[in-house]
């Protein structure tokens, strides 16, 4: 039996362990020998499936990169669902456990960080998938939190998808050992509620790495905020 048919015949925890073994050796190809360079042929006999269960899992070697933030987004999502917690400290919660589950994919995760620099398109990509998480996180203040300015809300997903990710980004580069309480400390830090109204459109607030061109941010400020 395959690793595939293996996936196919268990439960939601193997899917996402085998579809996390296809990401690793995705990124360790792209690592040795360039994005461009790598065929999904040479993903799916790395990872010993086949390439038609390839595409039964993934759409193209673009989403085999990002595989993990889309169970990353679906687990966040079912947490702050299930949560009876004050709805500001559910989503520091949920970002907590995203940053844990980072942690124990650290070498996954460094890859990418690796890949990812190096590829403009794989770059929009990860600023589209920054701005998913914050879009649930104010969502979900948004239903639970209905008398709470916007503008309180957005500042307030704005600066812990910020401070998750810098800590992230420190982590893969090796210049941090910040864990699941450093975290946290940050996140506390972070004013709840604060903020006047806003105004009669909505404010979108969106986090760029530093390296990126300000035409790309524009192009992809423009297209992105038609969808809101």
């Amino acid at each position: 039996m395959t690793t595939g048919d293996i996936a196919r015949t268990r439960g939601g925890d193997d899917t996402a362990h085998f579809r996390l073994t296809v990401v690793d050796q995705a990124l360790r190809l792209f690592a040795e020998k360039g994005y461009e360079a790598t065929t999904v042929d040479e993903i799916a006999e790395a990872a010993g499936i086949s390439r038609r269960t390839f595409f039964r899992q993934f759409r193209s070697k673009e989403d085999v990169i990002f595989a993990d933030h889309e169970s990353q987004l679906a687990q966040a999502e079912e947490f702050l669902a299930a949560s009876r917690e004050d709805p500001w400290e559910a989503v520091c919660s949920a970002v907590v456990q995203v940053f844990e589950r980072f942690t124990q994919w650290r070498e996954i995760a460094a890859r990418r960080y690796q890949v990812v620099r190096r590829v403009p398109a794989l770059r929009e990509r990860e600023i589209v998938t920054v701005f998913r998480y914050e879009r649930l996180f104010t969502d979900y203040l948004r239903e639970r939190l209905p008398d709470v300015p916007d503008l309180a809300r957005v500042q307030f997903t704005a600066a812990v998808t910020a401070t998750h990710n810098y800590l992230l980004r420190r982590m893969v580069r090796g210049e941090s050992d910040a864990g699941a309480a450093d975290l946290r400390m940050e996140l506390a830090a972070i004013p709840r509620g604060a903020g006047r109204p806003a105004s009669a459109d909505e404010l979108v607030v969106a986090v760029f790495p530093r390296d990126v061109a300000p035409k790309q941010i524009a192009d992809l400020l423009v297209r992105k905020l038609g969808n809101l």
